[in-house]
């Protein structure tokens, strides 16, 4: 997963959440896209991208546009405007920027977005979930991936699933919820004793109370998830909405259109229901530790 990116990269959260905004005081001013286009000297297009949130709002774009719409509350342009310089910090920084040399551009697009998230909901067919993995699973998956070469570069690998790994911990951890295929316990990814450890810690990170594992055993014959893993984003902003990782045949692709969101999460729906409750999944996968360390 998180190879190429078939798609656009993905607006920002709060890139998204300020397009509504203005796209929201837009139509209450009685103005089209190409009306407001006019008032701004830009393009159509600009407007377009702008309340989708795909590009960033400089400040006097967006002092222009809410003159445009005769948005004259004092709290509201305030409101708006420190969105904005927000939504602009989050696309310059973020510890990730500094992993640029191995990661591909939509890999730190998802890192970007799941250091905002508050929720993710992810099915794997193959792998265990990186916010799951261990070190030496990590490491296995990634010289097998053949993208890195060199020693150090595997390493920064590590480094960085490791560093995502601190979303799970803290004051308000992020909330976990996955669903694997069978075949995740039993793939030999680095070994019986790399994963006789990765099982072990699964059973470990299960007891935690935001993270929550099923595994989907093959005697549940043909299901809809089964042609490939994806993760959903939930985010705590007001208004935000959910976010869509999935893999096809040429690479992944972000979904963020209401419908396409909604039908992995029915996806996800139908996953979960069909897998074994969290305590069943931790006596299978107890069971297959043991048979990783014989």
């Amino acid at each position: 997963m998180l190879a190429k990116s078939t798609t656009p990269n993905p607006s920002t959260v709060l890139g998204r959440q300020l397009g509504v905004e203005l796209r929201r005081l837009r139509e209450a001013a009685g103005l089209t896209t190409a009306q407001a286009a006019e008032a701004l000297d830009c393009t159509k297009g600009k407007i377009s991208r702008i309340e989708n949130g795909r590009v960033a709002v400089r400040l006097p774009d967006l002092t222009a546009m809410l003159h445009a719409y005769g948005a004259a509350d004092p709290e509201l342009r305030e409101r708006l405007s420190t969105l904005a310089r927000k939504a602009n910090r989050r696309r310059r920084q973020g510890w990730w920027n500094q992993y640029g040399s191995v990661l591909a551009d939509t890999y730190r697009d998802y890192i970007a977005l799941e250091a905002m998230a508050g929720e993710i909901r992810t099915f794997q067919a193959q792998l265990v979930p990186g916010l799951l993995q261990t070190p030496d699973y990590i490491r296995a998956v990634t010289v097998a991936s053949r993208q890195w070469q060199s020693a150090d570069e595997i390493e920064k690998f590590v480094q960085v699933r490791l560093a995502r790994q601190e979303r799970l911990v803290g004051d308000s951890p992020l909330r976990l919820w996955a669903v694997l295929s069978e075949a995740v316990l039993l793939q030999q990814v680095g070994g019986p004793q790399v994963m006789q450890a990765q099982l072990e810690h699964l059973l470990t990170s299960s007891e935690h109370p935001h993270v929550t594992i099923q595994v989907l055993p093959f005697s549940r014959g043909a299901h809809a998830s089964m042609f490939g893993p994806y993760v959903v984003l939930g985010f705590p902003e007001e208004a935000a909405l959910d976010v869509v990782l999935a893999d096809n045949p040429t690479g992944s692709i972000w979904l963020e259109r209401e419908t396409e969101v909604a039908r992995y999460q029915d996806l996800f729906d139908a996953a979960r229901t069909s897998a074994l409750s969290p305590m069943e999944s931790r006596t299978v996968i107890r069971r297959r530790a043991k048979e990783h360390r014989t």
